[in-house]
């Protein structure tokens, strides 16, 4: 078996501030040659942070590195914690059938056990989903009858998992690959974020 063929586990556990309210959901993070931190989207090509700075601070470059190409985890972290955000990848173990981060050649081993990571965030009720990948593979841990291809990105659903009812929020992804201007995807999330009432509306 090749090194690219080889099973990976998320780098990263689930980060989960106890006052989680909203819990953001991707796939799996890209390899260590690709982080340009070891916390979630560490790629600093993927503008998930950029988007963050935008809603929350009109700031695109809030939580870089003054002059560097790196993304400062422990702002971020502190600010994810003081807000109750949660991020959580939806695959556990993977493999990465063209050695890269690509969605498209991610091969699922294992999904996030999401029952036991609902549990530790006992106030959450809005998940939101931050591609395709993960929108597939969060609806099938769900109990739903919406299929990920009916799932429009920017709308929202309504779901459970066990005994909690859910909000489930698909938004677009914010890797380069995913063809929308940064001010587009800050502008969808900036509707969710207004709607779950972290933000106020302009």
């Amino acid at each position: 078996m090749t090194a690219e063929h080889e099973i990976e586990l998320r780098p990263f556990p689930p980060f989960l501030p106890p006052n989680t309210t909203v819990l953001m959901m991707g796939s799996f993070p890209p390899a260590a040659e690709k982080r340009a931190m070891e916390f979630h989207y560490p790629n600093f090509q993927n503008d998930m942070w950029r988007v963050y700075g935008l809603v929350f601070f009109g700031d695109a470059m809030h939580f870089q590195h003054v002059g560097e190409k790196a993304f400062d985890a422990e702002k971020i972290k502190a600010f994810l914690t003081a807000r109750g955000i949660g991020s959580c990848p939806g695959v556990r173990r993977a493999i990465r059938t063209h050695g890269n981060a690509s969605d498209a050649y991610l091969k699922v081993v294992e999904t996030v056990e999401l029952p036991e990571i609902l549990e530790k965030i006992p106030q959450c009720r809005r998940i939101c989903t931050t591609g395709g990948k993960a929108t597939e593979i969060l609806l099938a841990l769900l109990e739903t009858e919406v299929r990920a291809k009916d799932f429009k990105t920017g709308t929202t659903i309504t779901a459970r998992c066990g005994d909690r009812d859910l909000f489930v929020t698909r938004l677009p992804s914010t890797s380069r690959a995913y063809p929308m201007k940064l001010e587009k995807k800050a502008e969808a999330y900036r509707k969710f974020f207004v709607e779950a009432g972290f933000v106020v509306a302009k």
